[in-house]
Order: C-alpha cells, then sequence, then structure tokens
C-alpha cells in the first residue's frame, strides 16, 4: 500500500477472470473483471482494448494515483514557490517537461471518483469514471482510505 506522502493511493496485482462476459458493446472498449492477488480486491474495468490488449488469466500491476508526479520531487522538478505542483508539466504530447509515473507503467487514464458504496460496512466500493469508461474497485475500506470522492484520479496499468 502507498505512503501518506506518496501520490500513489493503491497498487496491487490483478489476475483477470474474464473480459467481455456479458459481451460487447463497443467495437473497441473492452470490459475486464479481475481479483488481485494482495488485497482481495474485486475489480471491473473498463479499457480500450485497441490500445491495451489483454486475456483471460494475464495478470497486470494496477495502480490509482492522485497526480503524475513521483512522490519526493522537488522545487526544481516543477513546484512553484508555494509549494503547488505545476501538473500540467508533468506529461506532455511532445515529450518536454518533466516525467512522472507515466514512465513506469504501459496504460494511463484520467478521471474522476464518482461514487462511495457501503461507506459504514468493512467493504466498500470505489467507482471513477475515465471519460466514459468506468472502473469499480470493492474491498476492505482500509486499502482504499486515501481515496476521496470528486477527487480528480490516475488509473496506471503495466504488465
Amino acid at each position: 500500500m502507498a505512503t501518506a506522502s506518496s501520490t500513489l493511493l493503491f497498487d496491487d496485482i490483478f489476475t483477470i477472470d474474464s473480459i467481455d462476459a456479458e459481451g460487447r458493446k463497443f467495437d473497441r472498449v473492452s470490459r475486464l473483471r479481475a481479483r488481485s492477488k494482495n488485497y482481495d480486491m474485486d475489480l471491473t474495468l473498463d479499457y480500450n482494448n485497441e490500445l491495451f490488449p489483454l486475456k483471460s488469466g494475464q495478470s497486470f500491476a494496477l495502480a490509482l494515483a492522485s497526480s503524475l508526479q513521483r512522490s519526493g520531487a522537488s522545487k526544481s522538478d516543477g513546484a512553484g514557490d508555494d509549494g503547488e505542483e505545476k501538473e500540467q508539466d508533468v506529461w506532455r504530447p511532445d515529450g518536454k517537461g518533466r516525467r512522472g509515473l507515466e514512465d513506469d507503467y504501459h496504460y494511463v487514464m484520467y478521471g474522476k471518483v464518482y461514487k462511495f458504496d457501503g461507506a459504514n460496512t468493512e467493504i466498500v466500493t470505489v467507482y471513477a469514471s475515465y471519460g466514459g469508461l468506468l472502473m469499480s474497485l470493492t474491498g476492505s475500506f482500509r486499502h482504499l482510505t486515501s481515496i476521496v470522492l470528486g477527487d480528480p484520479i490516475y488509473l496506471l496499468i503495466r504488465q
């Protein structure tokens, strides 16, 4: 699990149980269902299957982050005088600017946490939307305490 000073909110290894079990609704979008190895979390995730092809039974590392900025970055890495980071400089399509967490992953999406279920129970579900591609992550609230309703969130995957 991530430390308090880290931009990582959650990370674990998942194994895919199924892909498009209920059929495919869009040409380039698939929905996977996976289970994590370390924290016994259940994941349902829509993703672009052309950009990032996956297969049932395959494992991947998934991280959720509040920022692409690496923890421990100094002011010279783009933080302003008031200590706030310049998020727009973390990733640029021309390859210039600071390099962040995206360099360590193969597939990255940016979205927003829009719903929590089970806030008063041991098991909770976090829902996020990444431009219409949806994610739900279900498991012990202890592993999801850093995720805040309404906050922006990055999803990062590597094989």
